[in-house]
């Protein structure tokens, strides 16, 4: 099986493909957001080039679904749907939360942390995660944890709020909240598509993937995209 990844969320480009191990056959990231909607689709023709593969051998489109920029899911979502219909290939979203929470595994060794991304507006989006290994993967993947034993496990926390836990916050929202007394902050943690692909492999592989009409991005502040007047304001 391979997999072909991809990003625009996290403020670049990026686009992977991977076999079902994870393993990178092809990776290219470019940093910045002003040209994703010009640089995704070269991207993804190099990538494919790359590792010798057509659309046709894809086993599974894999994509950021947010929360994040709106623009940025719009991007990657909108190209994924795209290319699900035109080829019939299904699509795995995966949270950037959880993308955050992997890179902090893989760069710090952190088995537990909280996520945290900026999402302006005196806001962040926020999520609890907790390594665990995948039965059928062999691989250890962070998983979503309740929050304070709510339904939810990705919300917005305001500014300067503190965590339940004692437990490392990772992402460029970890300055952003209030934290305890020695708790550990991680502000520096992006994840690339190579991340995304092997959260999205796991997935695919556990539960398989959707079509180009389920493949749907997850925004958290669902009003904020819309115009003033779409929103019932003045």
């Amino acid at each position: 099986m391979k997999f072909l990844a991809m990003d625009t969320v996290f403020d670049q480009c990026s686009v992977a493909v991977l076999d079902s191990n994870g393993h990178v056959l092809a990776s290219h990231t470019e940093t910045g957001k002003r040209q994703q909607t010009q640089q995704i689709l070269p991207m993804i023709d190099a990538a494919l080039s790359e590792a010798q593969l057509k659309l046709a051998d894809i086993t599974a489109l894999i994509f950021n679904r947010g929360p994040g920029a709106f623009s940025g899911i719009r991007i990657n979502t909108a190209v994924v749907q795209a290319l699900s219909v035109a080829h019939d290939i299904p699509c795995v979203g995966v949270s950037s939360l959880q993308a955050i929470a992997q890179r902090a595994y893989q760069q710090y060794g952190l088995s537990e942390a909280y996520s945290a991304l900026d999402a302006r507006m005196q806001q962040v989006y926020f999520g609890h995660y907790k390594i665990g290994d995948n039965s059928q993967t062999g691989q250890a993947v962070m998983q979503s944890v309740s929050i304070d034993g709510s339904d939810s496990n990705e919300q917005l926390l305001d500014y300067d709020s503190q965590t339940a836990l004692n437990l490392p916050i990772v992402g460029n929202g970890s300055m952003l909240l209030s934290a305890h007394s020695e708790q550990i902050c991680h502000e520096e943690v992006w994840p690339d598509a190579v991340v995304i692909g092997q959260l999205g492999i796991a997935q695919f592989i556990t539960s398989g993937g959707t079509d180009a009409a389920n493949a749907l991005p997850k925004y958290l502040r669902n009003q904020a995209w819309k115009t003033l007047k779409e929103q019932g304001k003045a």
